[in-house]
């Protein structure tokens, strides 16, 4: 008798222990799972936190490279009496058009940005869209560039006869000041999306600045490609 309560008890004793041990492991996977949870959420707001903020910027009307409908858009705001932007230009921009621009991955938009601490570039400005009306922007824009040390009102016309234009309609263009408010446009929409120097690019709404290597613009752009 004595022999059978004691089975008995250590049975009774056994199933509280499985069931102690049930009841504790429940509760540590409940915490865990919270825990983790918790853990899962605030690393899904952090990566949320760190995506780059997008500007939505206007592309205006001015001219630009590539396919309209391109899936990456490049907005650049330049001076062209800014040696930095002149080394986009001779460096960087030819790589970016061969890889992305003529592939009909990128459309590369020029806006102007005359600081005002260059005594010329605002009329250099003025002189690329009075070419634009022609139809030569990009053969002003490059030509201006190459001879960076001579922006004067005089060079600017001379740049003009060396491409062909109408230098008649372009220095009434040119003297005339037609296309100073459109410059300053340019240069008002730039400081609202918080350009304040030259040059600044504008990456699917991505603001970047300064004379960057072809590999700094390809990391962004693939990226953007990607999705």
């Amino acid at each position: 008798m004595e022999k059978t309560k004691l089975i008995t008890i250590l049975v009774v004793v056994a199933i509280a222990l499985v069931a102690v041990n049930i009841f504790g492991t429940f509760s540590l996977s409940e915490k865990f799972n919270s825990i983790t949870g918790k853990a899962i959420a605030q690393k899904d707001n952090t990566k949320n936190t760190d995506l780059p903020a997008r500007i939505q910027a206007s592309a205006d009307d001015d001219p630009f490279k590539g396919s309209k409908d391109a899936p990456v858009t490049i907005i650049e705001f330049s001076d062209y009496q800014c040696p930095y932007c002149a080394r986009f230009d001779i460096q960087t921009l030819p790589a970016l058009t061969e890889n992305y621009i003529n592939t009909g991955k990128v459309k590369f938009i020029y806006r102007d940005f005359p600081l005002a601490f260059h005594k010329n570039a605002q009329k250099a400005s003025e002189a690329s869209e009075c070419a634009d009306e022609q139809g030569k922007f990009w053969e002003m824009h490059d030509k201006i560039f190459e001879n960076q040390q001579a922006l004067d009102v005089k060079s600017l016309k001379n740049y003009a006869k060396e491409l062909s234009l109408d230098t008649g309609k372009f220095d009434n263009c040119l003297d005339s000041g037609t296309m100073a408010s459109e410059v300053k446009k340019d240069l008002a929409e730039g400081s609202s999306y918080g350009v304040s120097g030259t040059p600044a690019f504008l990456i699917n709404g991505i603001l970047v600045s300064g004379a960057l290597p072809f590999n700094s613009f390809q990391e962004i752009i693939e990226g953007e490609l990607k999705g």
